[in-house]
This record gives structure tokens, sequence and C-alpha cells, in this order.
């Protein structure tokens, strides 16, 4: 009987280590199928901003790495929402992702009367990319040099002055209400379809001002262009440091930095998840792409799945109670 016994527990323990075997085998395979066709990277703005140049560094690195054609498909509109929808619906098999916003993920669920997804629940985290503060920039006919010469201007004709965004629920609409509120003003806020199709508008002065992010018009502003007022990031940013801050003129906690991540549909496989995240790092830790981003105003950070849900929540958390405050609201 006890012959028996240790033959039976043999067996087992030895079952139980094919098993493990196995299993760890098939993980392995599956982490190593993909990719096996182009994978496609969504940009639910134009081309030319910070969320397109992000999707075009990953595309780049990528397809060195993998074997497969990677794209980068701008599908501009409706704050956002047009291109996350399209990724929200695909199929969670690591070919179809998301350039995440602040504005996707963060502030469109409070301004909108109806979204046609869930920005958490229909999206698997994958890794933060990058952070950039936004600047306040003038149109040089309005004649002024500070915040505060702005405020006064403002105040003096309620309604009457502008500012521009990329649309509706983006950080940079957000940035313009929460200087609004701030600085106890009225400005009429433009919506655009994108950031390109307001900088002439602001140029030529048809908009009093806009926010954007600093790393695209920084160019502008280094010709003189435009006048850039300020950055809504609580410290100056490296890339101008000339720039001051909101907060130290006379708006103390201003902050309203634009971010953005790499996102996919929800239920992707874990194995595929943890692949794009390791190849996210790798591409955004590379010193010349570090480098070239840092130059253009974009702080890269990629880090765990993890530490962006946390971040989502935290930005949506703050973002709603800034909308309620507002009144903001877009109709359907």
């Amino acid at each position: 009987m006890t012959l028996f016994l240790r033959l039976t527990k043999s067996i087992l323990v030895l079952g139980l280590l094919w098993f493990a075997t196995a299993h760890a085998q098939f993980n392995n395979k599956a982490d190593t199928s993909w990719p096996k066709q182009a994978i496609r990277i969504i940009v639910s703005f134009p081309p030319g901003g910070a969320p397109d140049i992000l999707a075009r560094v990953l595309a780049e690195h990528w397809q060195q790495n993998l074997g497969v054609p990677v794209l980068v498909e701008n599908r501009p509109g409706y704050g956002g929402n047009i291109g996350a929808d399209l990724v929200a619906k695909s199929d969670p098999d690591g070919y179809t992702l998301l350039i995440g916003t602040v504005g996707i993920h963060a502030i469109n669920s409070a301004l909108y009367e109806k979204m046609p997804f869930d920005p958490v629940k229909d999206f698997t985290s994958i890794s933060f990319l990058a952070s950039t503060p936004n600047v306040l920039v003038v149109s040089k006919q309005l004649g002024v040099s500070n915040v505060h010469e702005l405020i006064e201007i403002a105040k003096a004709k309620p309604n009457q002055l502008t500012f521009g965004s990329s649309g509706v629920g983006t950080s940079l609409h957000m940035s313009g209400e929460l200087f609004k509120e701030m600085a106890g003003i009225q400005i009429r806020h433009i919506p655009y379809k994108g950031r390109a199709q307001s900088l002439p508008d602001l140029v030529s002065g048809r908009i009093s001002m806009l926010f954007d992010n600093l790393s695209s018009s920084l160019p502008l502003i280094k010709a003189g262009e435009v006048q850039a007022l300020g950055v809504t990031s609580l410290k100056r940013s490296h890339a101008a440091p000339e720039i001051p801050t909101l907060a130290e003129q006379g708006l103390p906690g201003f902050e309203a930095v634009s971010w953005f991540s790499l996102m996919a549909p929800a239920n992707l496989p874990t194995a595929i998840q943890r692949r794009l995240n390791q190849l996210t790092k790798r591409a955004l830790y590379n010193p010349e792409v570090k480098s070239r981003l840092l130059a253009g105003g974009l702080d890269p950070s990629p880090g765990s799945p993890q530490e962006l849900s946390k971040l989502i929540a935290a930005e949506s958390r703050k973002w709603s109670k800034v909308i309620k405050q507002s009144g903001a609201k877009v109709e359907p």
C-alpha cells in the first residue's frame, strides 16, 4: 500500500511538472507569435501635433525591431472621440492601438452629454508616453507682453477676446476654461478641428489667444510670430526656461499639463500588453530619441500599465471638478 501511494504521488508530481512546462511553452509561444501583420497606431488629431510626433517615433522604432509595417493613421474630430471610438471597437489583438490623451481619457466623459465608448472600461492601458506643458500664446496684434496685461484687457472687454483650441474637451480647451475661472474673466472659446487650423488665425489676429502644446508652438515662438505669455506647468520648462509659468504671474497653483499614453482595446492578452510595454520603453528610453523629444518640449516617461491607470483616475477627478465649475457641456 505504501509503495502504491508513493508511485501515485510520483505520477502526480510528474504530471504537474509536465503541465507547468507545457503551460510555459504555450505562453512563450503566445509571446513570440505577435506580430504577424501590420500594426496601426491611431492618432485622433491631425498631423503635426505632439500625439502625432509620438506615434511616428514609436512606428519608426517598432518597424526596425518587429519586421512588420507600423502605420500611423490620423482620425481627427469630436475632441478625439472619433479615433478613440475606432480603437475601442477594434479586436483586442494588438494590431490597432491608440495614442491616448488627457482629453480622451480624463476629460471627455465629464464634458460630453453622450459618449460612444467608456474611456476606462473599453481600453487596456499599456504605457504613459510623455507630457508637455501647454503654453498661453497671444496674437502680436493684441499688444500685451505678460499675463497681468492680458487679464486687465479681458476684464475691461468681457467676452470680446477669444481663445482657440484644438477641439472641445482637449486639454488645450480645458486650460482656457481653468484660466477663465482662476483669472475671473470672460473670454469666448473658438474650437478648431486641430491646432494646425487655429495657428494661422492666431498669427493674423482673428483670434486673441490660444493654449497650445509647448512642443508644437516653440517654432512659432522662436520665430517671433506669436507672443508666449506663460506655461501651464508648476515649473518652467527646460525646453524654454525663459517663459514664466502662469502660477508665478498671479495664478498660484495653475497647472494643466498635456499628457499622452499608449492604449489598446479592452481585453488585450497580457502577453501582448507586456510586449508592447517593453517595446515602448525601449523606444522612448533611447538616448537619441529622448534628447530629441526633450529639446522639442516633450518629456518622455514611459512606465507600467498600473501607473497609467492610476494617473487616468486622478486626472479624471481633477478635470471633472473644473468642468462642473465652468458649466462647460457639449451636446451630442
